[in-house]
Parts: C-alpha cells; sequence; structure tokens
C-alpha cells in the first residue's frame, strides 16, 4: 500500500520578511520561523507514525526539519534530502547552496545527501525554473515517494512547489493583507505597502502548515495524490474538491502571474 504523506511548507525565512531579501541565496529561517518549528513540533499529531522524513535541500528547509521533527531524529527515523522537491523559481532565494557546502554546514545532522548531484543548484535542465522541468521533476518525486515502503512520510518543501507536487493550485495567487492579521503586523504592512506596493505571497500555503495526502489508486503514471478529508476538515475547508479541469484552469491562471513576476517560465508539460 502507498504510504501516506504529510506535506509541510518550510517555516518563516529571511527571504518572507520582504521582497529586497529574495536576492539572497539560499536564506536560513529567522528566529520566528525556529518558533514557527517548535509550534509545528507541538501541534503535529503524528509523530509517533512517522517512518521517513524527506527535506528539499535548501537551508530554510533542513531547518524545519531537524526542529519541527526532532522526535522522529531523535528516534532515528533518516532524513533524505530530495533534490526534485527544491523551490520552482530562479531567484537567489529560490537557489540552493553548493553540495559541498551544504554538506559542511549539516555535517553533524543526520541529512542524507545521497540524492543530491553536484549540480542540484544550477536551475538548468532538470533543474531549470520553468514548467515543463518542475512538472517532470515533481512526477519523479511523486513517483519515488509512491514507490517507498514507508507507511507515513513527511515532506518538507516549499510553497511554490507544493502547487506543483499536489495539483493544487488553490490560493496560489494570494497577496498579502487579506484575512486577519495582529495590528502591529497590520501597521507594519501598511507602511511597507506604501513605500514598496502590496507584497505578492504566490502560494496558498502558510510558513510551517502542513497537510496530508494519499496517492490516487491505479495512476502509476503521474502519481497523483488528493487531500485527505481528515486533512481539510482539519484546516477548515468546507469546500468541494475542485475537480482536474478546475485544476488546470487554476493552475493556467497562477502560471502567468508567476511568470509575469519572474517566478517562473511557462512551458508546456
Amino acid at each position: 500500500m502507498a504510504p501516506t504523506l504529510h506535506l509541510v511548507r518550510h517555516a518563516q525565512a529571511v527571504h518572507n520578511l520582504t521582497p529586497a531579501n529574495q536576492g539572497m541565496l539560499d536564506p536560513p529561517l529567522t528566529p520566528h520561523g525556529e518558533e514557527q518549528c517548535r509550534d509545528l513540533c507541538t501541534r503535529f499529531p503524528y509523530h509517533s507514525s512517522i517512518n521517513l522524513v524527506v527535506t528539499s535541500p535548501l537551508r530554510r528547509t533542513i531547518q524545519t526539519s531537524l526542529l519541527a521533527f526532532q522526535p522522529e531524529i531523535s528516534r532515528g527515523i533518516n532524513c533524505i534530502a530530495l533534490p526534485e522537491v527544491q523551490e520552482t523559481g530562479g531567484f537567489p532565494c529560490d537557489t540552493g547552496s553548493k553540495l559541498s557546502a551544504i554538506k559542511v554546514e549539516f555535517k553533524d545532522k543526520p541529512v542524507n545527501f545521497t540524492r543530491v548531484p553536484e549540480d542540484w543548484d544550477s536551475k538548468q535542465g532538470k533543474w531549470a525554473a520553468n514548467t515543463a522541468a518542475i512538472g517532470a521533476r515533481c512526477r519523479e518525486a511523486r513517483k519515488w515517494l509512491k514507490g517507498r515502503e514507508e507507511d507515513a512520510i513527511v515532506v518538507v518543501t516549499h510553497g511554490g512547489l507544493l502547487h506543483h507536487l499536489t495539483g493544487d493550485w488553490t490560493g496560489a495567487g494570494k497577496s498579502e493583507g487579506k484575512g486577519k492579521e495582529p495590528l502591529l503586523r497590520r501597521i507594519m504592512r501598511k507602511l511597507f505597502q506604501f513605500a514598496y506596493g502590496p507584497r505578492w505571497i504566490g502560494t496558498g500555503w502558510e510558513n510551517a502548515e502542513f497537510r496530508s495526502y494519499r496517492f490516487v489508486d491505479g495512476d502509476d503514471k503521474n502519481a497523483s495524490m488528493n487531500e485527505t478529508q481528515e486533512s481539510r476538515k482539519r484546516r477548515g475547508n468546507k469546500d468541494k474538491p475542485l475537480t482536474k479541469e478546475e485544476k488546470i484552469q487554476l493552475h493556467e491562471t497562477a502560471g502567468g502571474k508567476w511568470e509575469e513576476l519572474g517566478y517562473e517560465q511557462l512551458s508546456k508539460v
């Protein structure tokens, strides 16, 4: 039986604070992001059932994996770096560090980098920031995950990648400032928007958010997945699941916005 996946977006990193930080290569978590990891560790209800932790090889996802899933790490559960689930864009903040540097930084941590090639951070060829390459990487990642023997797997990755990986594009064109927020944060956001304009977030996933998925039976070619009813209920989503056609339309709409802002290059998948 294929494993259940618990998909996680990394906690807040430095580039999430302001668009100006998108020029920073492979930014780390902020102190608030580290606190989000501790909170996620407390509220995640499936620690005892997890058999494998998979992480994007970027710094912020590795840090999130080690902090939020410390109970798994402490009992010897493998943490595998999977380059196919790196972030989609071509900005420096979406680009990983050199493999040699990452290995040195996390040399004392139980992260397995054997699946990460030297050119994983090139953003060229297989690793390019266009929809065809991203779609192929996600399909490869889904098939690899579906073929694993573990019953329950955590995958820590990125907001943009999660839309491609799951095929669910709900919220992919979200802008900052919608919904409830503390008064001080709202004031600071308004000041920032006055100076620089509204910040476009581009993902329906919050920092340190997790959702649970199961693979669709009989779809070995694409290894597609659907969010579980329990997961949808947990996050208060009472909407009817989108049809395949609705998902495609959302993908096209979000993809156009992402191309306009330089996050990805559109191409036929």
